[in-house]
């Protein structure tokens, strides 16, 4: 048990003897206390270069970025040792975790030269993240190819077998690969399926919150199935779409004491996207603090 978890309900436990069980029961629960909020620079944040990145986020209380590949901070391969140093440092002093790189690296081709040169670009991406001080690099399962002629296993299996040579060769790096629930790969068995083929413990699910997650006996049913899967990232989009539960994905998250980083991936126009992303962190917290104090 972590310090700060056993300082917490130690509290608690001091709470019950001199303020009553009305006040323990506003305490919140230890679950759910390392979930933290953060942003995927898709595109809310493409625009941005480092030092906006930085000073936005900061601004906002905001301490952890997934940083997309080809947008305007210009982080990739082509960077030169110095330069990736300079890019670690920008971000260590000023507070904010660069938490992994967000690829479009996807193993799903028919075509095998076209699934090696994904793999060999996560490869570079891997060791970027390293050199930058990230934890992780995000790929995509993408497409299945059954008009094509390819079974639905078939490329299922593929996309598993890819994944395991990337954690073998991440392993060495400190990194943690995450499969994003994407394209045509959105159902949750389907997802299993992958990581159970990938067998590796730093090969983990990066959860997207899609449509898809409320099919067949719903929301629940289908977190279970990756809930043992679930690296240090997922995604989130706008908040306030009342056609996603949010908030039951929030309490599914406490439940499971995740620990990680919920990284807002938001597409919608707005004028003003700072003030924007400050009210989903609102929202997400509230959602968070109102699932630990149930």
């Amino acid at each position: 048990m972590n310090t700060r978890r056993r300082f917490l309900r130690q509290s608690v436990a001091a709470a019950a003897g001199s303020l009553g069980l009305s006040a323990l029961a506003q305490q919140l629960k230890p679950q759910g206390e390392n979930i933290s909020y953060g942003l995927v620079t898709y595109m809310w944040g493409a625009e941005w270069d480092i030092p906006t990145i930085i000073k936005n986020l900061n601004g906002l209380g905001i301490g952890g970025v997934e940083l997309r590949v080809d947008h305007a901070h210009k982080v990739s391969p082509a960077l030169t040792p110095v330069e990736r140093t300079k890019v670690r440092e920008q971000f260590s002093e000023g507070g904010i975790e660069i938490v992994g790189m967000g690829t479009n690296c996807a193993f799903d081709s028919p075509d095998p030269a076209k699934v090696k040169e994904n793999i060999e670009l996560a490869k570079q991406y891997i060791k970027l993240s390293h050199d930058i001080g990230a934890s992780g690099v995000k790929v995509k399962p993408d497409k299945l190819h059954e008009k094509e002629g390819v079974p639905k296993e078939k490329t299922l299996e593929q996309i598993g077998k890819s994944l395991a040579e990337l954690g073998d060769y991440a392993i060495g790096f400190g990194q943690e690969i995450r499969l994003e629930v994407h394209g045509q790969v959105t159902n949750l068995a389907d997802i299993r399926k992958v990581m159970e083929t990938a067998n590796a413990d730093n090969v983990r699910v990066c959860w997207n919150s899609n449509p898809a997650d409320l099919d067949g006996e719903g929301i629940e049913k289908n977190f279970a199935l990756v809930k043992d899967f679930l690296g240090r990232t997922l995604h989130v989009h706008n908040l306030k779409d009342p056609k996603y539960p949010f908030a039951t994905l929030a309490k599914l998250l406490v439940e499971a004491d995740f620990d990680g980083w919920v990284l807002c991936e938001a597409a919608e126009k707005v004028e003003d996207k700072v003030a924007a992303l400050g009210e989903q962190k609102a929202i997400w917290e509230k959602m968070v603090k109102d699932a630990r104090g149930k």
